[in-house]
């Protein structure tokens, strides 16, 4: 490892009550084999696909699109761009594309092939299930923001909620970005860690064949 950069780790950890787009359980791990009777531990989880940080595949809601394992490496690995607007955002704040107008002004046009988060500063509130959910009151995205991000031909799109969508209007972002072929990300942590670019993202999902979701270790990397 390179001893000039350092690695953050912007995934949440899965536990039992980890917050879910229906309130119901999303995650449960389970001992099916324990030291006293085998001498070693084997252990079961079930759930959903959804639960804690994950992604969806242009499959998620296009029928004809990709799943989780034709995602290319490329695209999994790449620059990332953190356009924070925690300082505003509260459970009603929806980015719009003056948003992304003025980050591009102060840093320069978001890079081709750029995984881009939205740092809103929700995820302080992961552990705190109902608070985080809100009945679906969180920052969210425009369907515009999304639509100027595809201009910029970005590979993904991620957010520190449950979604870029609240889904009181249904879910225009994730139609307008899974139906480009791009990915999105949701309950990201720690993106505030990251300066706004410079920073080398890794979306590593669980490979499943014909997955149209899947929980993720998300990794960045930046200058020490």
């Amino acid at each position: 490892m390179n001893k000039k950069l350092k690695i953050v780790d912007l995934t949440h950890t899965l536990l039992e009550t980890v917050p879910s787009w229906d309130k119901n359980p999303a995650f449960h791990l389970s001992t099916e084999y324990d030291y006293k009777n085998s001498g070693f531990r084997a252990q079961k989880i079930a759930g959903e696909l959804s639960a804690g940080t994950h992604m969806d595949a242009p499959a998620h809601f296009i029928e004809s699109g990709r799943t989780i394992e034709k995602l290319t490496l490329k695209e999994l690995f790449t620059d990332c761009v953190i356009v924070d607007v925690s300082s505003e955002a509260d459970e009603n704040y929806i980015i719009m594309p003056s948003i992304v107008e003025k980050f591009e002004k102060n840093y320069g046009k978001i890079p081709e092939g750029s995984f881009v988060i939205f740092y809103t500063g929700w995820d302080a509130y992961f552990e705190t299930r109902e608070k985080y959910h809100n009945n679906h009151k969180f920052p969210s995205v425009h369907v515009s923001t999304a639509e100027m991000l595809l201009k910029r031909n970005i590979a993904g799109l991620g957010i520190d909620t449950l979604s870029p969508d609240t889904g009181k209007k249904g879910f225009p972002v994730h139609l307008a970005i899974l139906g480009a072929d791009k990915y999105l990300v949701e309950n990201i942590n720690n993106a505030g860690l990251l300066p706004p670019i410079g920073a080398k993202s890794m979306v590593l999902p669980i490979k499943i064949k014909g997955g149209t979701e899947a929980p993720i270790r998300l990794v960045a990397l930046i200058k020490a």
